[in-house]
């Protein structure tokens, strides 16, 4: 007699459950803001219970914090490749591009504004979406620097700083406009991202006369 066990469906559910969950939290978030957002409509949306919500976040803000840190794994995968996949430019460049054109996106820049006003009635909200958002891509990209300062491409004191300087160099004036006065030119920031890696490499790429030195 076997005694080999079928692999059990419960878990299987539950996963699908708290992705279903997830996405519709991401959606009500990025559609209504926080504050016009509730547990029952986002069950409701994900076709689940209140409780099956509570179970796997305990409260909204926990639910907040998920759907914030879904969207930037998927921008992540997007952004941060393998250490065999193009060059040091190639990578820094689609990194660039793709952050721009997320933060481009007119639901983004809602949710951004939705954000900043609800944080005045709800400081901790701005901690939890700057933990589960921004810092956590910034601290990727600087893991992704540092990789490929470990590999002799690139020479830094400070990876998290370094991780700043592109960030900030990519957005550019573009990033207030993009916030305060909805404009986005693509072309205007391809060009943009492409001229701030090279003087990002010009800053810290290592080079042979470096090496020397």
């Amino acid at each position: 007699m076997s005694t080999g066990r079928k692999p059990r469906r419960g878990r299987t559910a539950d996963l699908q459950k708290r992705e279903s969950v997830v996405l519709a939290a991401k959606r009500a978030f990025f559609d209504h803001g926080y504050a016009a957002t509730s547990i029952e409509a986002v069950a409701a949306a994900a076709g689940v219970s209140k409780v099956t919500v509570y179970n796997h976040f305990g409260d909204k803000r926990g639910l907040f914090i998920a759907a914030v840190e879904h969207e930037c794994e998927n921008i992540r995968g997007q952004l941060l490749f393998d250490d065999n996949q193009g060059s040091v430019r190639e990578r820094l460049i689609a990194f660039g591009q793709s952050m721009v054109a997320f933060l481009s996106r007119p639901e983004m820049i809602r949710f951004e504004q939705r954000i900043a006003a609800e944080v005045e009635l709800e400081p901790e909200l701005g901690q939890c979406f700057l933990d589960a958002g921004p810092r956590r891509m910034h601290k990727a990209l600087a893991s992704l620097l540092e990789r490929e300062q470990a590999r002799g491409k690139l020479r830094m004191d400070d990876p998290m700083q370094a991780a700043e300087h592109l960030a900030a160099m990519c957005k550019g004036l573009a990033d207030m406009e993009r916030r305060f006065a909805g404009k986005s030119d693509p072309a205007a920031a391809e060009r943009r991202v492409q001229s701030a890696v090279d003087l990002f490499l010009r800053g810290y790429e290592q080079t042979s006369a470096n090496e020397g030195a």
